[in-house]
Parts: structure tokens; C-alpha cells; sequence
């Protein structure tokens, strides 16, 4: 068998040149850097404000540097409130209505899961220019590249459904029928991504982040009292006892909040958007607004539907999906209540879709060298919308079948997005340890080792998912006072495995140029050589790919379980 991490001669690639053809696929590569396309190279265009690509003065001011973050502020929290999507707004309902405000200290965990994942890809989309699929592919080899891009593609694909399907529960609500809704939803996805204006695009879905806060008022309507709401927050537990269908659902909390996509999004968009290393800081602080925003939102949600069915237990038991969440408001708190809560749901639903859809067309773009930046109009850059608009058609005419279990498929991709989030991460991992990439801007030693605790965790998660549900009858206390001792041995090894990657795993590189960390930027990825892997760790991650296939199948046999039990 071929291993497929070796490391092998790589021709050096001239320049592609410009095509005379504005509408060719190719895109054109920038001399001197690994930039694909010239239209990720230029001003700052962002939707609060715009920065020259020659500015290099100094921000002395408060006022400066409000002005900076304004027009740096999009990709963060557009990713993170795009992630309380129509899955979200529904796995968060669905905590508050089947376990109430226990599960409420799930959410304030989640935030350094979100900044210190995010931050990674911060460096790496400012510092390489590049996407993350793109990174995967050059870096591992087209082998890890499939599995990776394909985990990918299949779980935005299964996403991009669900935000269908939360614009058809919310729209239904007001008495609208899918069958006109969800063909108006599609439209306006692709009228607002399909402008050839970045800017255009970004004030598009920073208005959807504005509407997001509408969940503020919507928890007014419940009546939440402090004490039980802070007891929620501080004082882990799982109201009924821990058991594979719980540990389902905070799978499905991680993934919700915690998805693969965003990973590829952010550091896309952040090239996109033209940011380079002199702004890291200000983007970092756009991606920690945005996750304090999500966990925000998440909560509220949670309180509201906690608080307005906890004495109707009889009406809760009859909600299959986040319509009936909207209905039964309506009947609980008032017509207002379950207005609120639709439009909270169809905001989350388009913002979620746009975002999952552009990351996959990003990726696509990544994958098969085409020009994909939303500077360019839809004659420069056919395919990248083509693949777009056939994404969010096809998702859209799937969510029309008559019949399908709406609910549960929303919380089945939340969870499956919790599952893969491990392995994602590693990747994440590596590519932030390689110093051909990111030079002066890889991990410290103590990021490494938060990384590496996360992902021990989420790993322990699905062990549990997987045990539990292979053995009905296993004693769940008893499995988590296991795994909780071996997950700090797991995060070493986790981190002893990433060090000694450091700077390239036995391949001979080129040192570092001694040159400012804000002007560094990694050189064209056709001039770097593949870091070459052990055969341990060749071995390991064929071990995690295998756990995490196991793992999505007995997932899947969870899903169906629980699909008939409600039938």
C-alpha cells in the first residue's frame, strides 16, 4: 500500500497567467506568495468602514482604534452567530424543553472551545492567503484532503437542509406554505451572495446578526426568575441522570455551536476579505465578540423555552420540532411570544444557510482551483456561484419531500457535526504547528495543550455516545468516571504528538526568515515541502478515522432508535 503522507518531489509551478477569458475557472496566482487570486489582494472593504492596503499608521487612539475594528468586524461574528442556526435554535429549544435549565452550563464552556479553535484559523487565514481546504490538501496529500473536504462537504450539504427546513417551520407558522416559502428563501440566499460586492454581502448578513438579539425581548415574554437561571449556569447536571439519549444531546449542543464548517469559513473569508497579519488582533477580537454573542443567544433560547413549558409537560411531550417550540409559545405566552420565536428561527435559518453554502463553495474553490471571491461578479467567477446556487436548489428541494422527520434530522446533523469536530481539530492542530506555513505565528506550547484537552473531550463524548448505545443497560456515572481520568493522559499524548511535529516531522525545511511577525507572510505552497509523518502517527490517524466512522454509524443507529420511539 502507498502511504499516502510521504514526502515526494514537488515541481516547481510558474505563475498561472491572467486568462483573457472573464469568465475561465483559473484562477491567477500572485507572484511571490501563495495567493491564488489577485481579488483576494487589495483595500479592506468591509461593511462598517474600509482600510487602504498601504495603511501602516500607527492607531495611538481609542477612537483609531474603534474605527479599525469596525471595519475589520465581519468574519468572526458573522461565523459564530451563522452557527446558532435552525439546528441550533432547535437543539437549544430542545434542551429547555426536555431537560430544562440543566444543561445551561454546557454553553459558557463552549466559549474557549469557539475562540481558541477560531483563533487558530484567524493565523492561519491571514498569515497563508489561503483556505483551509486548500492548506489540507497541499500540506497532507490529496488522500487526507478527500476525507477532510469529503466530511465536509457531506455535513454542510445535510446542514444547508435543516436551514430548509427552519425557514419552512418558521414561515409555516404565519401560515405560509413550504411550497412558497422555501423557493423564496433560496432566491434571496443567491440574490444576496450573487452581487459581486463583498461589502454588499457582509452589510447583508450583519444585518442578520442584528436581528439575532430579537432572542432578547423573546425571553422577556417567559418570565425567567434569576435564581434558578444562575444555578443552571454554575451547576453542571443533567435533570433525569445521564444517559445515551442526553449524551446525545450535549453532542448536539457541541456541534451546534462548536461545527467543522466554521473552520473552513472564517479563515476563507478572512482572505476574502483581504485581512493580513497587521490586523490579527483586531479580527481576534471580532471572533471573541461573536462568541460571546453566540453563547448569548444560545442561552436565552434555552431559558425562554425552559421557563414557558415547565408546568405543561403534557403540551411538551408533543413537540417533534422547533414549529411546535413556536406554537406552543404562541399558546403559552401569546400570539407575540411565537411570532418572535418564528422570526428568531428564520433569521437563524438564513444566516446559517448563506454562511454553510459559502463555505462549501469556498472549499469547492480551494479544491478545484477555481476563483472564488465574492469581489468578483458572477461573469468572473461562474463556477464558484454555480456551486452556490446548485447547493442551495438541490438542499431546498430535498426539504420539499412530503413526510421527512424534520426534528429529528436537524438534531441527528448537530450531533454528527459534534462527532466529526475531533478530527477537524486535529488537522487544525497540525496545520498550526507547521512553521513552513505559519512561521513566526505557530502555537505556543500552552495552546497546544488546551487543543489537545479539547479534543480528548470531544472524543470522550461520542465514546460515550458509541457505548451507550451498543450497550443499552452500561452504567453511564461509572463510564464518565473512566474516561474523565483518561482524558488529561489523552490530551499529553495529544500534545507530545503535536510538539513533536514542530517544525516539519523529519522533513528538511528552509529556516525562517528573521523578519517581522506583523509583514510575514508564508511563501507559495508549491516552494514548500510536505512534512513527512511516523509511522505512529500514519497509524493514529488512520485509528481516528476509523473511530470516528464507527462512531457516525452508531450514531446514525441513535437517530433511527429514537426516530421510532416517537413513532
Amino acid at each position: 500500500m502507498t502511504d499516502p503522507t510521504r514526502t515526494r518531489p514537488r515541481p516547481h509551478r510558474l505563475p498561472r497567467s491572467s486568462s483573457p477569458d472573464p469568465g475561465a475557472a483559473r484562477p491567477v496566482a500572485v507572484p511571490g506568495s501563495a495567493v491564488l487570486d489577485e481579488a483576494h489582494l487589495g483595500d479592506i472593504e468591509g461593511a462598517l468602514g474600509t482600510i487602504r492596503i498601504g495603511d501602516s499608521g500607527a492607531r495611538r487612539t481609542l477612537g483609531a482604534r474603534l474605527l479599525t475594528l469596525l471595519a475589520i468586524v465581519g468574519p468572526g461574528i458573522i461565523v459564530m452567530v451563522g452557527d446558532n442556526d435552525a439546528g441550533g435554535v432547535w437543539t437549544y429549544s430542545q434542551a429547555g424543553l426536555d431537560y430544562g435549565l440543566s444543561l445551561l452550563w454546557t454553553l459558557p464552556l463552549l466559549i474557549p472551545v469557539l475562540v481558541v479553535n477560531q483563533e487558530m484559523v484567524v493565523r492561519l487565514g491571514a498569515v497563508t492567503g489561503v483556505g483551509h481546504a486548500r492548506l489540507i490538501n497541499e500540506r497532507f496529500g490529496r488522500f487526507w484532503g478527500a476525507f477532510s473536504v469529503g466530511d465536509l462537504f457531506l455535513l454542510n450539504f445535510l446542514t444547508i437542509v435543516t436551514e430548509f427546513i427552519g425557514v419552512s417551520l418558521a414561515l409555516g407558522y404565519f401560515g405560509l406554505s413550504s411550497y412558497v416559502s422555501v423557493p423564496l428563501a433560496a432566491v434571496a440566499l443567491i440574490g444576496m451572495t450573487v452581487t459581486g460586492s463583498f461589502r454588499r454581502w457582509e452589510r447583508f448578513m450583519l444585518f442578520f446578526v442584528a436581528a439575532n438579539f430579537l432572542v432578547i425581548p423573546l425571553v422577556v415574554f417567559s418570565h425567567p426568575h434569576l435564581g434558578p437561571v444562575v444555578h443552571g449556569f454554575v451547576v453542571p447536571g443533567i435533570e433525569g441522570g445521564v444517559n445515551s439519549t442526553a449524551v446525545l444531546l450535549v453532542i448536539a449542543i457541541v456541534g451546534t455551536t462548536v461545527a467543522p464548517w466554521q473552520l473552513f469559513f472564517q479563515q476563507s473569508n478572512i482572505v476574502d476579505k483581504r485581512i493580513v497579519p497587521r490586523w490579527i488582533n483586531y479580527e481576534r477580537a471580532d471572533t471573541v465578540i461573536g462568541s460571546l454573542v453566540t453563547v448569548l443567544g444560545a442561552s436565552l433560547l434555552m431559558i425562554t423555552v425552559a421557563f414557558a413549558f415547565r408546568h405543561h409537560p403534557t403540551l411538551a411531550a408533543h413537540v417533534v420540532n422547533a414549529g411546535g417550540i413556536a406554537s406552543g409559545l404562541g399558546r403559552l405566552l401569546g400570539h407575540g411570544a411565537g411570532a418572535l420565536y418564528a422570526i428568531v428561527l428564520l433569521n437563524a435559518s438564513i444566516i446559517g444557510g448563506a454562511a454553510v453554502t459559502l463555505a462549501t463553495s469556498y472549499a469547492v474553490g480551494d479544491m478545484f482551483g477555481m476563483r472564488h471571491s465574492l469581489h468578483r461578479g458572477f461573469a468572473e467567477a461562474k463556477q464558484f456561484y454555480a456551486s452556490f446556487s446548485g447547493l442551495v436548489v438541490l438542499a431546498a428541494a430535498i426539504v420539499l419531500i412530503p413526510h421527512a422527520p424534520l426534528g429529528l434530522i436537524t438534531v441527528s446533523v448537530q450531533a454528527l457535526a459534534g462527532v466529526l469536530l475531533p478530527s477537524a481539530t486535529v488537522f487544525l492542530l497540525l496545520l498550526c504547528n507547521d512553521a513552513a506555513v505559519l512561521g513566526p505565528w505557530v502555537n505556543r506550547p500552552w495552546l497546544n495543550a488546551v487543543a489537545g484537552f479539547i479534543v480528548a473531550v470531544l472524543v470522550a463524548l461520542s465514546l460515550v455516545l458509541m457505548a451507550t448505545t451498543v450497550f443499552s443497560n452500561l452504567d453511564v456515572h461509572l463510564l464518565l468516571a473512566g474516561l474523565g481520568a483518561v482524558i488529561v493522559v489523552g490530551a499529553i499524548v495529544a500534545v507530545v504528538a503535536v510538539v513533536r511535529a514542530r517544525p516539519g516531522a523529519g522533513v528538511e525545511t528552509e529556516e525562517v526568515p528573521a523578519s517581522p511577525r506583523e509583514t510575514w507572510r508564508m511563501p507559495p505552497l508549491a516552494l514548500l515541502e510536505r512534512p513527512r509523518w511516523s509511522r505512529g502517527r500514519t497509524a493514529a490517524m488512520f485509528t481516528l478515522r476509523g473511530y470516528l466512522v464507527l462512531a457516525v454509524i452508531l450514531l446514525l443507529v441513535k437517530a433511527i432508535q429514537l426516530g421510532t420511539a416517537h413513532h
